[in-house]
């Protein structure tokens, strides 16, 4: 720019600035407040009101769960009297001794306990077959397996500073958890997914055996199942047979074809319009009606199927929905490619309907996992069903609050969890979208 034009404007830069950072309250943690907590008159309001409402309830609730608790007692009243010595006449406080003592049981239900490892097999087996899945390599099996190694070395050092015996780090599954990290690590790259795929497929197999025994392992009856053993074989279970079940359903429902879509559309309509609590007592009590004489069909067994074609009903609909969210140009293009019904399915179509549905998916799946309770009902014994054995015990009559918010904890921990991986698969679809 020439001096006698730089003469006519008001300003002209002659030097380069170097950036700058941006403003303090536009940045960081005084940022993210200002943007999400305190960017209106409204916000501000209700940023202080809950400020306000969790200042006045927390105090009371750390006091009760924490400071005020008792972790080793024999009962409750035992528990009672620590608290009066120790906080004075009329002080209360959160009996988790009950957790502490009966967390086996909750853990595996009736399970005989010389073979509890072979549910821990199975879990973490479970791992292993869900990590090549849910993610394109088997990285994040090597965390996950380091991190259960570091779990059990803190247990381990606790059993040492307390005279206690250490026995948490010779069980099979440290080694297993060892291997798996290993392998994770040497060959757990993206090429070598398909291996470990073929270990989901046969992993069903395996848990069977590990857990109802078989073979040369001792059998254990269904009977002994509990707890979140129980809610998470049914858990499982549904969740994995829903899904698939759901797809040929929801394909069906909008197939060309009178009879399939007739049969379909019967199937969602009956098992939507049903009550699950409903089909958990037919598979209860009235399906021996229905076979013959003298045949003996496990009441798991039964659970898990009346459970799974309960979910896939609604999987359908929610897949349903996401194959009618595709635009029908998706159609013609793959009819232009000369692709087959199944081709298009497969590599067009389904992708896409998937991809939309995640939420809903997910959405059925926690629900899903949360209606497992219901089977309390039909007596067998998952967690909300071994509390009436510890409410009825004279021990620990008067104890209801620990074990609603112990069993509460768990199942918020398993669906949190459920909910953060869709949220991190909607991202990373979204990123290869963008790319």
């Amino acid at each position: 720019m020439s001096d006698l034009h730089a003469e006519t404007v008001p300003y002209v830069a002659r030097t380069r600035f170097e950036p700058q950072p941006p403003p303090v309250a536009s940045s960081g943690v005084l940022g993210w407040m200002t943007q999400n907590l305190f960017s209106s008159i409204s916000n501000t309001i209700v940023t202080v009101l809950a400020i306000a409402l969790i200042l006045y309830m927390l105090p009371g609730m750390l006091e009760w769960a924490v400071f005020h608790s008792v972790w080793n007692a024999s009962s409750i009243k035992e528990c009672r009297d620590i608290i009066t010595a120790s906080f004075g006449e009329g002080a209360t406080g959160a009996c988790w001794a009950v957790i502490h003592e009966r967390f086996g049981q909750f853990i595996y239900g009736y399970y005989p306990v010389s073979l509890r490892w072979r549910p821990d097999v199975a879990f973490l087996l479970l791992v292993v077959a869900m990590v090549p899945v849910l993610f394109r390599t088997m990285r994040p099996l090597a965390y996950a397996m380091g991190g259960l190694l570091a779990i059990k070395l803190l247990i381990a050092l606790y059993d040492v500073m307390t005279g206690a015996k250490v026995e948490v780090l010779t069980g099979p599954t440290t080694v297993l958890a060892v291997i798996a990290g290993i392998l994770a690590l040497v060959v757990g790259g993206e090429k070598q997914r398909p291996y470990w795929i073929w270990f989901t497929l046969i992993y069903p197999v395996i848990a069977y055996f590990l857990l109802w025994g078989g073979l040369v392992l001792q059998p254990v009856d269904s009977s002994k199942f509990g707890g979140f053993l129980l809610t998470a074989v049914i858990g499982v279970t549904g969740i994995a047979g829903s899904l698939p079940l759901g797809i040929l359903l929801a394909l069906g429902r909008r197939s060309m074809l009178p009879i399939v879509r007739t049969v379909c559309v019967i199937f969602i309509e009956f098992i939507r319009g049903v009550p699950l609590i409903t089909l958990l007592f037919v598979a209860s009590t009235l399906l021996n009606y229905f076979l013959p004489p003298g045949t003996n069909f496990n009441i798991v067994l039964r659970v898990l199927i009346m459970v799974t074609l309960f979910a896939s009903a609604y999987m359908a609909e929610v897949i349903r929905g996401g194959l009618a969210a595709l635009p029908k140009g998706q159609y013609e293009a793959a009819d232009a490619l000369g692709l087959g019904y199944w081709q298009s399915m497969r590599l067009i179509i389904l992708p896409q309907a998937l991809k939309i549905s995640i939420p809903g998916i997910v959405n059925t799946f926690i629900g899903l996992f949360k209606d497992t309770t219901l089977v309390s009902i039909i007596a067998l014994q998952d967690p909300l069903g071994l509390m009436k054995p510890i409410l009825a015990n004279s021990t620990w009559n008067g104890i209801v609050w620990e074990l609603y918010i112990f069993i509460a904890f768990m199942f918020f921990v398993c669906c949190f969890a459920m909910s953060r991986y869709s949220m991190f698969l909607e991202q990373r679809l979204r990123a290869a979208d963008r790319r």
